[in-house]
């Protein structure tokens, strides 16, 4: 019995030992098949669970980019930004919040400090300079969004995040301002909601001033309080770059002065002076009246907002006349001395011609026809070339063709081929008159006659300035010579002989040799009627004429009154004068030119 007792004890252990076997490969394959999903979600993390939830605890802050600043030749401030920060809170997070951690330098290492919504508040107070009851009440509360306090400067804004409590977040914004308030208001522009360039140089230099906008990220708990060791990271802004203009804010504003009375004087509907530097073709001034203020456009119509220097394409009149000058004179047609019988009326291909005055036969140089602004022997004199000629001269001068400154709306005018020109605009065209341009267009075609029979392109912006004070020259359009340094010399001493021995005596200026040009032509009704409404009044000069450096043009549109009394030379004469003396223009030396008006 014993013997059989112990032999059925041995028969039972393999069985237990297979059931431990079975038991112990059951939690190992468990163990397998846990640690397997343990690696592929935090090791492989195949369905991105791991990122996603980080996701969803990073609360990212927007960080400003401060907007470029708009100055002038000389570093005036036009217009420039100010970055600030509301500082917000969520209320059902710090309120029930009675403590949280931080990371603080504790004799020299970095610790966990535990700090008290009391301590917080106290010392959120301290730093946004307020009173601490009155900071308690502000992040007391169930409100998700409140506004603790705004407008602060961004170190002050620094130190709010540094202090790392629950509920209190920022956001930025930044304040566009202009300092000269109307001074080239136009020409700088302004923003739709105070962040994208609608007008001016605003707008068509936005992606420039812009800059991009940085970030900051930091870790949040389910319970919506910081991670203190968690992420955190700073994408710091791009700030835009300045965007620096040819423009001399001085003369500028004198400008905008001295048209604006001129228009208010005369009742005209609007008024334009332009100033430019003959050897570079920088602007110095483009002043219109009625000129915005970019802290508050909607003060003038929206008509006045832009800077019709460019966007105002009108018939010129005769101060066409000395690029058909230089025309004949460059074909060879013609010289400055070249005598012209004049009769009191011209009638050629049956259209009839009359100057502003009254005069019989008259023997004139072709100096005389301008210096006398005589439709009749312009016309003469422009019949010596054919219809195509006319047409690509003025072309050359670059009438149809946009000055293209960096502006929005530029007016490219009206050249019409000659191929579409009737039996009186082939004419007309000679005088300013079936032709439209804007006031720069003219000034770009005189300068060239001022600059030896070289264009340059027109420039409003120098140079573009980086956050770092590193400044990138805009460079110049290329150059072309339109007519030969002789040709140019020939027609500036015809517009000298204007001032000296012609009608134009109103421009001459004290010490400075002077060469200039009016322009008187009818207005189109605005009404789209046919006929006219008023006239368009300029004067164009240069000086001095010795070594010619700035160009000054005087424009009014539709100004009251008779148009044989208005006169643009007082506001000429003034603004030139301001111009010679900034720039520091020696007087002219040597005697004028005065080349005879009338034949021997």
């Amino acid at each position: 019995m014993i013997v059989a007792q112990g032999k059925a004890s041995r028969q039972k252990v393999p069985n237990a030992t297979k059931r431990l076997r079975l038991g112990l490969s059951i939690m190992l394959a468990l163990l397998v098949v846990v640690g397997g999903k343990l690696f592929l979600v935090q090791g492989l993390d195949v369905g991105g669970m791991a990122e996603a939830a980080l996701d969803n605890r990073l609360r990212p802050t927007v960080l400003p980019a401060e907007r470029g600043s708009i100055v002038d030749a000389n570093g005036t401030v036009l217009a420039n930004s100010v970055i600030r920060y509301n500082i917000t809170v969520d209320q059902a997070v710090n309120t029930k919040t009675e403590s949280f951690k931080r990371l603080e330098n504790v004799n020299g290492e970095e610790e966990l400090v535990t700090i008290s919504r009391d301590q917080g508040i106290s010392e959120l107070a301290a730093v946004l300079g307020m009173n601490a009851d009155d900071v308690r009440n502000a992040v007391t509360g169930k409100k998700t969004y409140y506004i603790v306090a705004k407008d602060l400067k961004p170190d002050v804004e620094d130190r709010v995040s540094k202090l790392q409590i629950p509920g209190i977040f920022s956001e930025g914004t930044s304040k566009r301002v202009y300092p000269n308030g109307s001074v080239a208001g136009g020409i700088v522009g302004f923003l739709e909601n105070g962040d994208k360039g609608q007008a001016g140089l605003e707008q068509t230099q936005d992606g420039i001033l812009r800059g991009t906008p940085g970030k900051r990220l930091f870790e949040i708990g389910a319970d919506g309080l910081r991670i203190p060791v968690g992420v955190d990271q700073l994408t710091p802004a791009q700030d835009g770059k300045d965007v620096k203009l040819t423009l001399n804010s001085d003369i500028q504003y004198f400008a905008q002065q001295a048209i604006q009375s001129q228009a208010d004087k005369l009742s005209a509907e609007w008024g334009v002076i332009i100033v430019s530097d003959i050897k570079t073709g920088n602007l110095i001034a483009m002043a219109d009246t009625n000129a915005p203020d970019p802290n508050d456009p909607g003060k003038v119509a929206a008509k006045d907002r832009g800077v019709r220097a460019v966007t105002a394409a009108y018939e010129p009149g005769s101060v066409e006349k000395p690029l058909v000058a230089s025309a004949l004179i460059q074909e060879g047609k013609s010289s400055p001395l070249d005598t012209f019988t004049i009769p009191p009326s011209l009638v050629i291909d049956g259209q009839q011609f009359d100057d502003a005055f009254s005069h019989g036969t008259e023997r004139r140089t072709l100096a005389g026809i301008i210096g006398y602004s005589m439709n009749t022997g312009t016309v003469m004199a422009g019949s010596r070339m054919t219809k195509d000629q006319r047409h690509d001269w003025l072309q050359k001068f670059g009438i149809g063709e946009t000055p293209e400154i960096g502006l929005p709306a530029e007016a490219k005018g009206i050249l019409t081929p000659a191929a579409q020109w009737d039996d009186r605009q082939q004419y007309t065209v000679l005088f300013g008159q079936g032709v439209s341009q804007s006031t720069l267009q003219t000034v770009r075609a005189y300068q060239t006659i001022a600059n030896d029979g070289v264009m340059l392109q027109p420039r409003l912006i120098d140079s573009y300035i980086s956050p770092d004070g590193s400044e990138e020259k805009v460079p110049a359009k290329p150059s072309r010579q339109v007519v030969s340094k002789n040709t140019a010399k020939q027609v500036r001493d015809m517009l000298e002989s204007a001032v000296t021995e012609g009608e134009i005596k109103e421009a001459a200026l004290d010490g400075y040799r002077v060469g200039a040009k009016t322009g008187t032509s009818e207005s189109p009704c605005d009404d789209g009627t046919a006929g006219f409404c008023g006239y368009t009044a300029s004067i164009l000069g240069m000086a001095p004429m010795d070594d010619p450096r700035f160009i000054v043009e005087v424009v009014l549109q539709r100004p009251k009154g008779s148009i044989y009394g208005i006169t643009n030379g007082p506001v000429f004469r003034s603004v030139m004068s301001q111009v010679l003396r900034t720039y520091n223009v020696p007087p002219s030396k040597g005697a004028p030119v005065r080349l005879p008006q009338y034949a021997k």
